[in-house]
């Protein structure tokens, strides 16, 4: 085992690789977001979506952001009109994240788009994360950079969704994932 080689993590690259913004503004955005973002105390989501927004979030009309929701940097967040973010979904977006209008990301899911280069030297490697109109993120799911979650599609409670397509229509989940069924949205509900 003594072998085997471990990277040396005092010689990583920084761990601000992804900050994009001054360091004041990063420190306010934490304060603001612990205040009226991730603050289960506070009821308002029209307050949270006015929050991200003033620190550059794109937000669409009449979107709801529940409780305890957590943004790394809303200035890569960008949300369609009247999606629905649900209690504790957690945004790590060191890449944009991009939801369409619609779109449902349901309770405690977390959303990451990082990841580190672990053969080499650990930098943090990024890739952005596309859901598109109309799809839905059940419960405790894990997306990852590079995921693209078609229109109308639904990925089942505590799946892993990878790099990788998932097409418009369908019902996927899991853990490697796999195809469930086609999702029918009756026409009545439909735009």
């Amino acid at each position: 085992m003594g072998d085997v080689p471990v990277i040396d993590l005092s010689k990583a690259p920084g761990e601000r690789a992804a900050w994009d913004r001054p360091r004041w503004k990063i420190y306010l955005w934490a304060v603001c977001e612990l205040l009226f973002v991730t603050n289960a105390w506070q009821i308002s989501s029209g307050l949270r979506v006015r929050v991200l927004r003033s620190f550059g979030a794109e937000i669409g009309r009449s979107v709801v952001f529940r409780p305890r929701t957590r943004v790394k940097f809303p200035w890569k967040l960008h949300v369609g009109d009247r999606s629905w973010i649900g209690e504790g979904v957690w945004f790590h977006n060191q890449d944009h994240i991009y939801v369409g209008h619609d779109a449902v990301i349901s309770q405690e899911t977390f959303l990451t788009t990082g990841s580190h280069a672990h053969r080499r030297d650990m930098a943090l490697l990024t890739r952005p994360i596309r859901i598109d109109a109309g799809a839905w993120i059940t419960s405790r799911c894990v997306v990852l950079g590079g995921a693209h979650v078609g229109r109308s599609a639904l990925i089942r409670p505590l799946s892993v969704v990878d790099a990788r397509g998932i097409p418009a229509g369908e019902v996927w989940g899991g853990n490697p994932m796999a195809f469930i069924g086609p999702r029918s949205i009756e026409s009545r509900y439909t735009e």
